[in-house]
């Protein structure tokens, strides 16, 4: 899929804009908060910006996604071309990464389905990392942004809309080297009581929240009713 001559992924990103994305903090924190050399199943991996640098860490990474574009920018790490809700390895890792707020999927059964793929895939002693909004956060007081995340690639938000339900619409612009595309986004907060609710559903449960401001989220399988 190409919009302006940029290549697509399925759910509308722009390939090489992920691909130029810096890894920022994540991979250290993700490294500091699992066992050392742990098996990683990572969901959604898009272009290996977290991949490469888990690798370099030391970890085992299995890298999903839906997208082939995205995934021939990953390198070192098997890959698996599958859509989440989709996915049947038939094996464990010891942590399971469910990144860039898949868990605020504004369809509530889509989200479901990432999570009981999550508990099919860990292991029994194991992490499902989540990362999602800060449950504090106010989108509607905060200013229109525009950045540059990487050296030729800005973004920037308009349109911001919140319902009476807390569901967010809003527009992205993105520009790559003068090319620029737009993307419409749709998503839900999950606060921690909604997302405690989510993990029982799928045999999972919080085990503790890995920064201040709580985005990211371990959890582990439920000790009342494992699978």
């Amino acid at each position: 899929m190409t919009q302006t001559g940029i290549p697509l992924s399925p759910d509308g990103s722009p390939v090489e804009f992920y691909a130029r994305l810096p890894a920022g903090s994540s991979p250290r924190l993700i490294h500091d908060s699992i066992p050392a050399g742990a098996s990683i199943l990572e969901l959604g991996a898009g272009a290996g910006r977290i991949t490469h640098p888990l690798l370099e860490l030391g970890h085992e990474v299995v890298a999903v996604d839906e997208s082939p574009a995205m995934l021939a920018y990953v390198k070192d790490a098997e890959t698996v071309e599958a859509r989440i809700e989709d996915l049947a390895l038939g094996r464990r890792f010891d942590v399971v990464l469910l990144m860039s707020h898949l868990i605020e999927n504004p369809d509530i059964e889509k989200a479901r389905a990432f999570l009981r793929i999550c508990r099919a895939h860990v292991t029994d002693q194991g992490q499902v990392l989540i990362q999602r909004d800060p449950p504090k956060r106010s989108y509607v007081d905060e200013p229109p942004f525009k950045r540059e995340v990487a050296d030729g690639c800005t973004i920037s938000m308009r349109d911001l809309s919140q319902a009476p339900s807390g569901i967010l619409t809003f527009t992205l612009d993105y520009e790559i080297d003068g090319s620029k595309w737009s993307q419409s986004v749709i998503t839900r907060p999950v606060d921690d009581d909604s997302l405690a609710h989510e993990l029982a559903l799928a045999d999972l449960e919080i085990g503790s929240f890995l920064n201040p401001n709580r985005s990211w989220v371990s959890a582990r399988p439920s000790t009342a009713s494992p699978v």
